[in-house]
């Protein structure tokens, strides 16, 4: 059995555990959390994902930076997502756009850190698959897109 010295000590350490996690900040995410820039995994095109001009409330992904911008393959400029509506973490309710086979799904986009998943689905969002993306600070410096 422990002693009254050993119980005032073990909830002192308590109390001071405590202390520790409610001052420790703990970060929701927000709605705000995927605007900005990401860039692809292959580091082959910058996506920004901003409030959409066009559909107050949603959310947009254009292309702003791509590897092959000036050539054939330039996707400058495409926008690649539109989601409508933020809940439980994630934005939803609208569609993906894949410029590699031009085809359109539905999506999602969850942020976590610094790491954006752009998830694009047929039927239910479990049966998708995700991209990886991660947030940069600024554009690469070349190729440059035009503006369209």
């Amino acid at each position: 059995m422990a002693t009254p010295l050993q119980l005032q000590k073990r909830f002192a350490g308590l109390l001071s555990a405590l202390a520790w996690l409610a001052a420790t900040p703990v970060h929701a995410a927000s709605s705000d959390d995927a605007k900005g820039l990401w860039i692809t995994a292959q580091k082959d095109a910058v996506i920004e994902f901003k409030a959409c001009i066009d559909r107050p409330g949603a959310l947009c992904g254009q292309i702003v930076w791509d590897k092959d911008a000036g050539t054939a393959a330039d996707t400058c400029g495409v926008r690649i997502a539109q989601l409508d509506q933020y809940k439980k973490e994630a934005w939803r309710d609208g569609w993906v756009y894949d410029p590699r086979d031009k085809k359109t799904y539905k999506g999602a986009v969850r942020v976590k850190d610094k790491t954006l998943n752009l998830r694009a689905y047929i039927g239910v969002e479990v049966l998708g698959e995700t991209e990886e993306l991660f947030r940069v600070d600024a554009l690469p410096v070349t190729p440059v897109c035009k503006p369209r």
